[in-house]
Order: C-alpha cells, then structure tokens, then sequence
C-alpha cells in the first residue's frame, strides 16, 4: 500500500509532472498499480483455495479448493474443499458447497457481486451452479480437459441456451493446482 501511495504523489506533482498531462498520467498510474493490486489479491485468494483443496486431499477427498471472495469489499466470505466423499453426496464438489454458503448467509440466490475462485476448471454441473448463481467473475487453477465444462467439454457459458456469462481467467496458479491433483491420482493408481 505505501508503493501505491507513493506512486500517487510521484505522479500527482510532487515528481514534477504539471498541467494537463498530470491529470492523465495520474489515471493511468492509477490503472496500472490497481492492476498490479489485483493480481496480488488472486494469487492469495488461489492460496487459500489451494489450502482447502490440501485439506480435501488430507480427507481422502479429490484435491479441488474453492473460495467465493465479495468483490466489493476483497473479503473471502466461504470457503471449503470437496466433501463429496464425507458426505455421501456427489454433487458437494467445492464450488457447489461454497455457493450454497453464500447463498444463504447472504440470504439471496442471485450473487453479482461475486468472484470465484478454484483449483480446478469447473465441470458442466458447476458451471451451470455458476451461471445460475449469476457470480461475477470465475478464476481457476487448472484446467480440466476430461471433466471440464468451462472451456473443455460442453463449454457451459459459451451455450446459446447459458443466461450469464462470468468472466473466466483460467491457469492462475496452474502449476500447483495441477500438482496436487496428479500427486492424489499417483496414490489411487
């Protein structure tokens, strides 16, 4: 945060900027630094998503991690891990769970205000939990080309039939997401 402010002065004056330019050299210091903010809080939010999928892991649980993060404030408001084994439930996959959190702390079906983010690329039946749950934005770790529905398989938001559309990043923190699902399938093989 200091960088920021600091950079705000540079370009406010102080570093010896005047006149018209000022104004549009402030802007797009401005664009730039929250830029490079928000990349900062992904990769944290990834961590946490990939602290929960290490915890389904150590449960004996497929390793996928998911965290819903309210966009307006930056504030993780659910989070969990796979527990379909756990619970004898086949559709408690990560990102089902942790909508359902929200949905009902929030006390409203529809989150616009949300960003998702997981492990692992969605599959069809979270993709479309996703769509109807109107989330905002959807980052996930790796990407799924068996099981996917995001941009593997049906391709769930690109359907004529698909009524919101989050925006997608895919491959943030890949590497790691896609290392602890290979180590967890080496074991059951």
């Amino acid at each position: 945060m200091a960088s920021f402010i600091y950079a705000r002065n540079v370009v406010s004056g102080v570093g010896g900027l005047f006149g018209r330019n000022q104004h549009q050299a402030t802007q797009k210091q401005n664009s730039i630094l929250m830029v490079n903010k928000q990349k900062l809080y992904q990769s944290d939010f990834m961590k946490v998503a990939l602290q929960e999928a290490s915890s389904a892991y150590n449960r004996g649980e497929v390793p996928v991690g998911a965290v819903i993060v309210d966009s307006a404030t930056g504030d993780v408001v659910a989070k969990s891990g796979n527990r379909i084994e756990e619970t004898k439930d086949p559709t408690a996959h990560a990102e089902i769970l942790v909508i359902r959190q929200v949905a009902c702390s929030f006390g409203q079906v529809r989150l616009p205000n949300c960003d998702l983010y997981v492990t692992l690329e969605p599959c069809p039946m979270c993709a479309t939990a996703i769509s109807l749950a109107r989330l905002r934005r959807v980052y996930f770790g790796a990407s799924d080309p068996k099981g996917g529905g995001v941009e593997n398989g049906p391709r769930i938001f690109a359907q004529p039939t698909c009524h919101h559309r989050p925006e997608v990043y895919g491959g943030i923190n890949a590497t790691n997401s896609a290392a602890l699902l290979k180590s967890f399938f080496a074991l059951r093989r």
